[in-house]
């Protein structure tokens, strides 16, 4: 039996038009904009926070996730958006477009999700988590 390539066309490194599973927190928005009036310091300290909150989904997902070959585990990945308190929690390889059924499922195959139940478990400490790097910074 030949041994099966890694990612078909396109192959691993390449970045494509990969399939999204969106999240919307409702008040964000709002929230950006009072951030951005804020401190440096604070905005930093909250920037901080979402990245320790990104990292704790990506370990979650990554702990989480089905392991036939390994390669969703391996290629999740939090990204940020320069001068936004944004943060992007998924795959972006060509080779990764199968990471959208696995969290949904299809018709034949039920959903196996690991990104959203580690968004869910995050959304429930994220207050906790800015409120103490915030904390921090604000004088007693």
């Amino acid at each position: 039996m030949a041994a099966r390539r890694r990612g078909g066309r396109g192959g691993r490194g390449r970045r494509g038009g990969g399939t999204t599973i969106t999240v919307e927190v409702i008040g964000t928005d709002q929230l950006r904009a009072q951030l951005n009036d804020l401190r440096g310091d604070i905005r930093q300290a909250a920037f901080l926070a979402l990245k320790e909150g990104a990292q704790a989904v990506v370990d979650d997902t990554k702990a989480k996730v089905a392991r036939d070959t390994g390669n969703l585990a391996e290629s999740v990945n939090a990204r940020f958006r320069n001068e936004q308190l944004l943060a992007e929690i998924g795959w972006w390889d060509l080779d990764d477009l199968y990471a959208y059924w696995q969290e949904v499922g299809t018709r034949r195959r039920p959903a196996n999700a690991a990104l959203v139940p580690a968004l869910e478990a995050e959304r429930a400490k994220i207050g906790d988590r800015i409120n103490s790097k915030v904390g921090a910074v604000l004088p007693r």
